[in-house]
């Protein structure tokens, strides 16, 4: 009986822990409200918003390639303060006009909003953080077509009356890091500005293979006909998952050092 008790205390002591003792996700849509509170609580006042979009990249780069980037790299950026959220991607952003498509507009897929819609949204996102106690609010932009709209939806929240214990701010270092930053690492690594590109090239391409590998299409990446007419801006034959882990470690370190720096700053 007594070798019967002892085995069954072995067990449960070897049992794992409980779905409720388990680590929880960063990402709100993974929690519970009530869970969010007890995060908030517990000292989790940031919210981190990726923003994506939904865009032409090549014939080798799914749609969705912003808003998986986004939704990753915010998380892992959320995982290293061990302060902060992430609130779900944004992926409806401004593209230019639906009525004489121009750029991405030109390709199918690609969705496109009033900058107005856009920026309300984002504005409207961090009023509901701030009504539920978050102190900071970080907008994270993976396409550069709307960088300025997250600067001034940041500065419209941050110049509202009564607005003493909330900040919301445009988090530049995030893509700074993810284009000029990632290309000065492959420049040193030899690779040409042409080869690296400004969309679908080469820097764009191994970011999406280091971090969402199911949205490239490795046998779309060359041909005759890869450029301009094809949404292609760059060369993305020599793309690969290493080179895109680099540009990885590099968003995550300078964004999580900015963001170290500026939260709880007084305004």
């Amino acid at each position: 009986m007594r070798l019967l008790a002892a085995a069954w205390l072995a067990v449960l002591l070897a049992a794992p822990p409980s779905h409720a003792q388990a680590t929880r996700s960063v990402y709100l849509e993974d929690l519970t409200w009530t869970e969010v509170r007890a995060e908030a609580k517990a000292g989790k006042t940031i919210v981190l918003v990726p923003i994506g979009a939904t865009e032409q990249s090549g014939p080798h780069i799914a749609l969705g390639k912003h808003n998986a980037r986004a939704r990753e790299l915010a998380g892992r950026i959320a995982q290293a303060l061990g302060n902060a959220l992430v609130a779900p991607v944004v992926a409806y952003v401004p593209e230019g006009s639906t009525s004489a498509p121009a750029g991405h507009m030109r390709f199918p897929g690609t969705i496109s909003v009033p900058e107005d819609v856009f920026e309300k949204t984002l504005e409207s996102a961090a009023r509901s953080f701030r009504l539920h106690g978050f102190h900071e609010v970080y907008f994270l932009g993976d396409h550069g077509g709307y960088q300025k709209s997250l600067e001034r939806a940041a500065e419209r929240i941050n110049q509202e009356k009564g607005n003493h214990r909330f900040r919301a701010h445009a988090l530049t270092a995030y893509y700074d890091a993810a284009t000029r930053g990632f290309e000065a690492l492959l420049l040193a690594r030899g690779f040409t500005k042409e080869e690296i590109g400004l969309h679908a090239g080469l820097a764009d391409t191994s970011l999406t293979l280091a971090l969402a590998p199911g949205l490239v299409r490795m046998d779309r990446m060359t041909g005759p006909n890869m450029g301009p007419a094809d949404g292609v801006q760059g060369k993305p034959a020599r793309a690969s998952a290493e080179l895109g882990r680099l540009g990885v470690d590099l968003i995550v370190q300078r964004s999580v050092a900015a963001i170290r720096e500026t939260a709880g700053t007084p305004r």
